[in-house]
């Protein structure tokens, strides 16, 4: 009987040392213990620069979901050696969470993972989908405001024709296919958000499916300052940047580009494309660590980072002012782009 016993308890002290070692979390004084919390960056700066900023997130980490209910007893920090690893390390679930990650590579590996956070960045005094509003409140200024993307603007320039398309719009006409048509183009390479992407998006939306592929009159230039340069000149008529460009060239366009009335007095806006959405937080759909509870407090918990300097610190490693909550269908937009570029053979 006794040597039964024995058995038994050895067979019991083993099960639960297995079940202990097996899972991710037990439970605590109250908290929930997390062994360890796998955050990975993607590395979009030098991967020792993000390491050394980043250091106190261990800290602020552990003491802030402390308070929401999971004791974290070790917080491992770690450099994706490109965006695709940070993907596959999710999908796998040897990184819990991923910071930093873009809105395409969200998409590409959104089977492995979800987005639970929006990076936040300062936005603009005007964000609204009408021409109109833009144009009626320039210039355009910054605002303190956190915003969950930018938008693509398409730009008419000073030429008759840039001139023509910007006073229907500011007269309330609406643009036809005709007139976009007529114009001369400036666009980006394919692969550009603002510069093609979106904007070809705002076309489909607008014009029966009809792209930028459909323009006859389009060139393809290899940075913003020389579109802008062109529409100067008058080169081109009308061309598609990011939402504050206007801002970054302001300078530049009554001096390295000549002219003399100043960028606001000369360009109008004739569309606005949908929400181009910041970088993700993703957490790994595969990670026993993770679970709904946990979600809602890792949101928390990255949301108040913001609320200290040190905090703010960390994350402006990428120019994040803050966190906000995100779903995946505030990313549909990056779908459609993503579709976009696949057709395009990208």
């Amino acid at each position: 009987m006794k040597k039964a016993l024995l058995v038994l308890a050895v067979a019991l002290i083993s099960l639960s040392l297995f079940a202990q070692g097996g899972q991710e979390s037990a439970s605590q004084n109250g908290n929930t213990v997390i062994r360890n919390l796998n955050i990975m960056y993607v590395p979009s700066r030098e991967p020792s620069e993000i390491i050394m900023v980043t250091e106190p997130l261990k800290d602020i980490l552990t003491q802030e979901l402390a308070t929401l209910g999971y004791d974290v007893q070790n917080v491992n920090i770690s450099v994706g050696t490109n965006y695709e690893a940070v993907g596959i390390a999710l999908s796998a679930g040897t990184a819990d969470i991923a910071v930093g990650m873009p809105a395409n590579t969200y998409i590409l590996y959104e089977d492995g993972c979800d987005v639970i956070l929006t990076a936040t960045r300062d936005g603009l005094t005007v964000d609204s989908d009408d021409p109109r509003d833009w144009n009626s409140n320039e210039p355009i200024g910054a605002s303190t405001e956190q915003a969950v993307g930018y938008r693509a603007l398409i730009i008419a320039g000073p030429s008759a024709k840039g001139q023509e398309l910007a006073a229907k719009v500011n007269n309330g006409e609406a643009l036809t296919w005709e007139d976009l048509d007529s114009a001369n183009w400036a666009v980006m390479s394919s692969t550009s958000s603002a510069g093609y992407v979106y904007p070809t998006i705002w076309l489909m939306n607008n014009y029966d499916g009809r792209t930028i592929g459909d323009l006859q009159h389009t060139v393809q230039v290899d940075s913003y300052p020389s579109a802008f340069a062109r529409l100067a000149s008058g080169q081109v008529d009308v061309l598609c940047t990011f939402a504050d460009a206007r801002r970054d060239y302001e300078e530049d366009w009554t001096t390295t580009f000549g002219r003399t009335e100043d960028i606001w007095t000369e360009t109008d806006l004739i569309g606005v494309t949908p929400m181009i959405y910041n970088d993700t937080v993703c957490v790994s759909k595969t990670s026993r660590t993770i679970t709904p509870e946990f979600v809602s407090a890792l949101q928390t918990a990255f949301m108040n980072l913001n609320k200290t300097e040190e905090g703010r610190n960390i994350i402006a490693i990428y120019s994040h002012t803050g966190y906000l909550p995100a779903t995946s269908a505030d990313y549909d937009n990056e779908r459609v782009a993503q579709e976009i570029m696949r057709n395009s053979g990208i």
